[in-house]
Parts: structure tokens; sequence; C-alpha cells
């Protein structure tokens, strides 16, 4: 390799030897038009070869050109050939000018010296032409290579190519681009045509058989983005995703930056903008706590709450393995910041006390709850001791040490609700309004359906049974939810405690509901697999206190806009504490006289106190009716349109 090295330096000494020397002959040729200037003698012609030999040469050594690899030059590379001639030829003329010497006129130099720059990158950007085509060829060769189909022809898919064609040129091999600019179309961007527009996906995946598709576009809006890789999944090809430009700058493995398409890509939700200023001057310096924060929503509010600089952030959970998790990554994030864990359990009235009076929080966002469907109606009391009695010590903790304000983390569940869980959440709902009205503090719960990626969520299930092989259990073909990501919730809920007043339902806005069935569909194809053909999708029937559908509103409230476009707020009841105090005496009489096992007992109960509690197969029952007068109306439409057709 070294003795390459060497000869592959000694030819291009050698050859911008020759260049330099012809470059004179052929400027006297042009300036003088004559053909004998290699045998006229004259001696200025010589004397100015050996000085501009010697110049030229020690100039480009200076300037390292000979450590280039000719194959990766490129234009930066280029311009230092350009200085180093002009340089070469300054140093030429001041030769001349200062000692006198007897050395050619100064056009000759000057038509010269615009050969040598010529020559000097046109021979070494012929050799590089022809060591990446003769590499790209024999490259084409390797079956192993994946053809590579890029999403935009922008300044992200310019680096790309330039990294592939750099480094990565025995795994893939580029076949073209696509953008959605159609004056682009047909023409090439480093190399590399562009085929077509989103459109041209499926034709172009088809005929070059690709393997692979770069998403490289970051400037884009979230519908556009759903609808390309909408366009992509149908073709049944990889595709991984460039999240933005900024992280070619962060990172130099430009590869490592793409990822696989996520669920949340096809929800096609818009970026939330927040009023930052309005969040950070409730928490900036403030002592923050949240219950629940080693959980997915918990955590995630923890994560949020730090870039806001509070004084101190107090995380409660009862699950020390969590809770030491979002404890280590934030003081390793924050290492100068006061971040304090605490193991303890919102059942525990003594414990909350001793927390909040030693640590005596400015802001409380409760977030600890029982909230898995199915368990809670195995286990109803435990939903009842946790969700509802845990809610109201931690409420009633927040009066007595004077909190400004209480943020109750509910759920859609919390309407109508069918099971347990949901019912419960729908008291503590209540108690955080009648304790608003008795209370400095400002109490509010902010509601919000399934969200991706949380511990119970479908979609993790998904995954791991995909990965397994199938099946995919769905509950129901026609079973629906609101999504929303982890982060796109807590920014709201965040945004929706700094518009708090006291006694504010605040309702996200969750966008369309999606149906289960369809997202299964959707994690499979992202798989690269083909549904019910390589993963067979297992219709299981509805769990115990399952609805086809969740809501957002039950039918009394109403909804008040807020000054964020996603923030809405539920029309306040009328509940007061007495109220609430006679329903939790219930429940503690429930407590005290029944098991786990006496569920109808407990169930009519329930229904009692939270008077919106709805029977699970009467709802569904409702809902399967109701969709299917729908899908017969359509029918007759299209049968109408026909006939008038016909």
């Amino acid at each position: 390799m070294k003795t390459l090295k060497k000869y592959r330096n000694i030819f291009l000494r050698i050859m911008d030897v020759i260049i330099i020397a012809t470059a004179y002959f052929i400027a006297e040729m042009i300036i003088y038009d004559r053909l004998d200037i290699f045998f006229s003698g004259d001696i200025a012609v010589y004397l100015t070869i050996a000085i501009a030999i010697i110049t030229y040469s020690s100039i480009l050594h200076i300037f390292k050109t000979y450590k280039n690899i000719t194959r990766y030059e490129n234009g930066n590379d280029y311009l230092v050939y350009v200085l180093a001639c002009l340089l070469s030829y300054a140093i030429i003329m001041t030769i001349k000018t200062i000692f006198n010497a007897y050395l050619v006129e100064m056009r000759i130099n000057m038509v010269a010296a615009l050969i040598i720059v010529t020559a000097l990158i046109g021979y070494r950007v012929v050799i590089r032409l022809i060591l990446n085509t003769g590499h790209d060829d024999k490259v084409k060769t390797d079956n192993n290579r994946k053809n590579v189909l890029i999403i935009g022809a922008g300044d992200a898919a310019r680096t790309v190519i330039r990294t592939i064609k750099i480094s990565m040129k025995n795994t893939y091999h580029i076949v073209g681009l696509i953008d959605d600019n159609i004056n682009k179309v047909d023409y090439a961007i480093s190399g590399k045509r562009i085929l077509g527009t989103r459109y041209d996906i499926p034709k172009v995946c088809n005929k070059y058989k690709i393997d692979i598709i770069f998403f490289t576009i970051s400037n884009i809006s979230s519908k556009d983005r759903k609808e390309i890789l909408e366009i992509c999944q149908e073709t049944q090809t990889k595709v991984r995703i460039l999240p933005g430009t900024a992280d070619l700058i962060e990172n130099k493995n430009l590869m490592s930056n793409f990822r696989d398409i996520e669920i949340e890509d096809l929800l096609g939700r818009d970026p939330i903008k927040l009023d930052n200023k309005k969040i950070g001057e409730l928490i900036e310096k403030k002592v923050v706590l949240i219950t629940g924060g080693g959980g997915s929503i918990g955590s995630e509010i923890c994560r949020q709450v730090m870039k806001y600089d509070p004084e101190n952030l107090v995380i409660v959970d009862i699950y020390e393995n969590n809770l030491y998790d979002i404890e280590q990554e934030l003081k390793m994030n924050y290492p100068d910041k006061n971040i304090t864990a605490i193991v303890a359990s919102v059942r525990d009235k003594k414990r909350l006390n001793e927390i909040f009076e030693e640590y005596k929080p400015y802001l409380v966002f409760h977030a600890a709850a029982h909230k898995h469907v199915p368990l809670m109606e195995t286990s109803p009391l435990e939903a009842i001791k946790n969700n509802v009695f845990g809610t109201y010590n931690v409420v009633n903790c927040a009066d007595e040490y004077n909190v400004k304000r209480f943020i109750l983390i509910s759920t859609d569940k919390a309407v109508n609700p069918t099971n347990i869980m949901g019912a419960t959440k729908r008291l503590c709902e209540m108690i955080v309004q009648a304790k608003n009205k008795v209370s400095k503090t400002e109490y509010a719960a902010v509601r919000f359906g399934n969200v991706l990626g949380s511990n119970g969520s479908v979609v993790p299930l998904f995954k791991k049974q995909i990965a397994s092989g199938g099946p995919v259990t769905v509950t129901h073909k026609d079973i629906t939810r609101f999504f929303m990501t982890i982060p796109e919730a807590v920014s709201l809920v965040l945004q929706a405690m700094s518009y708090a007043k006291g006694g504010e339902i605040f309702v996200l806005d969750m966008g369309e509901p999606v149906k289960i069935y369809d997202m299964a569909v959707n994690l499979i194809k992202l798989s690269g697999l083909e549904p019910n053909v390589d993963v067979e999708i297992k219709f299981t029937g509805l769990r115990p206190g399952e609805k086809l559908y969740e809501e957002i509103l039950m039918d009394e409230e109403g909804l008040q806009a807020t000054k964020h476009d996603k923030i809405h707020i539920a029309e306040p009841m009328n509940i007061n504490m007495d109220m609430i105090k006679e329903k939790l005496d219930k429940l503690n009489n429930l407590l005290e006289t029944t098991n786990n096992e006496d569920k109808e007992i407990i169930k009519e109960t329930i229904k009692e106190i939270i008077p919106t509690f709805k029977d699970k197969d009467v709802v569904n029952k409702e809902r399967i009716e109701e969709v299917s007068k729908k899908e017969e109306i359509a029918i007759n439409e299209e049968k109408l349109v026909a006939g008038a057709i016909a």
C-alpha cells in the first residue's frame, strides 16, 4: 500500500511538471502565433519554465495537494489548486519585477497560469471519474447491495448520496430520487436522477426492485409526511426516516440518524406549539411534585418540567425500578439540578403528609393511578383504593400545604364509563372540581385518550406479537380509540396547567379516532410483512369492561375554547364536597364489607355513585347497530349512484 502511494505521488508530480512546461510553450504559441517555439532556443522561455516548475511544485507541495485521495476530491480541493496556481503566478511575477529577471513577459505568464490551473484540475477530475466509474461498475456486480430510492431532493438527500458514494458503496446502490417539485423531475442531484413525484413511488419501486427507501424530507407537514409514507408502505418496501437536518450536523455518522417508521408517523398530527413563556413562569425556580413519576406519562412530565428549570423536582412513585430509572436519566441530563426521588404510595396519608411538609411543592401533577381496564375489572377494590382514595389523599395534602396549582391526569375512559377504572377516574375528576370550590389551591384535570407506547398500550403488545411471528390479537374489528404520542400529550398537559384558574376539566384534541384493526395492519406492514399472510390477525372478543369506542365529553358537558386550538374546557358541573364525602363514605363502606369477588355488589354501588356509568354490553350493542346502519346507508347510496349512471 505504501509503495502504491509512493508511485502515485511520483506520477502526479511528473504529470504536473509536464503540464507546467507545456503550458508555457503553448502560451508562447498562442501569443506569438509561432509553431517553432520548442526549437527556438529562447533562453527566457527555458529560464521561466525552470522557475515556474520550482515555484508551482513547491506551492502545490506546501498546500498538501499531493496528500489528497484523488477519487474523493471535491470542489473545496479544486479551489485549493486555483489558489496555489494564483500564488505561484504572483511569485513568478514578483521575481521578474524585483530582480528584473530575464523572463518571459507578463501576458505569457498569465496565459500559462490559466492553462496550468485548468489542466491540473482537469486531469485530476478525469482520474476521479475513471476511478469512481470503475469502482461503481465493480460494486454493481455485488448481489448483496441494496437498491435505494431517496425521497426528497434537498440538502439532506445530497448528504446521503455523498455519504453512500464515499463509504457505503458496498452496501447501497442509489437508483434515483423522488421529489414532489415537478420542475425537478428528470434532472439530477449529485449525479442521481429524480425519477418522479410521490405518485410514481410504486412504479419506481416495482421497476427498479427497490430494497429500501430513505425518507430525507424534514421540512414537511405532518399530513404530507403521512400520505407519502402510506404510499411507501403500500409498496412493502423497507422505509427509513431521517428525523431532521440538524441531526446531520450533530452526528457525523449520518446513517445512524435514520430510524424505522413508527406508527406515530402515520397519525398525521402536526407538531404542538406551546406558550413556553407562560409555562416557564409557573415552573421556573419552583418546587414541582409529580406522583406516579416513574410511569410512562409521569416520567415524560418529569422530562418536560426539567426543561423549565424548577428549583426542585420531587418524584413520587411506589414502583422503585421505574423511579430509579427516571431519577438516573434526569441526573445524567441535569447534573447540577435538584432532583428528589421518593418511594411512596398515594394510599399512605401519613407518608404523603411528611413529603408535602418537607418539600412544600408549588405545583403538583397527579399521574399515579391504576389504568389497566381488564385488570381493574378483576380487582375493582384496588382501583377504588388507589385511584379514588389515593387521589383524595393527594388533593387534601395540596390544600393543607398551600399548593398553588394541582393537575389531575385523567382519561377519556372517565366519560360515560363502562368499567371500574373509568368510573374511578370520573370520581377523581369530581373530587378535583368539588375541592376547588373550598380551597385556595387551584385544582384542574386534563382528560385525554390513549398514548402510543405507554405502559399497557396496544402498540408495544402488537410489536411483541409481530416479533414472535403472531398472531396479532385484536378484540373487535370495529373497535376504535383516540391516540396521541406521550410527548404530545404531556406538552398539552403543561400548557393546560398554565391556563388553569381552578375547577376546569381540560379536554385535549385527540384528532380522529383510529381503528385498532387498522393500526395492527399498519404495524405489520411497517415490519415488512403482509397481514394475514406472514402474520395472522386474530379477533379475540371484547375484554371485561371494554367498549367499542371512547368519548371525550359526557352528554351534559359542552366545550369552551382556550388560547390553544388543541385544548378545550368541559363545562363545569355542580359538584360540592358534601356530595363527594357522601360518595366516599359509600365506597369506604364497600371496602370494609366486600371483597374483589363481590363484583355485582361493587358494580351496583359504582352505578349509584357515578350516574353516568353504563353497562358495557348495552353500549357496545348500540354502537354495533349504529355502525351497521351507517354501512347500510353507504351501500344504498352506492347502489343509487350506480343506478343513476346506468
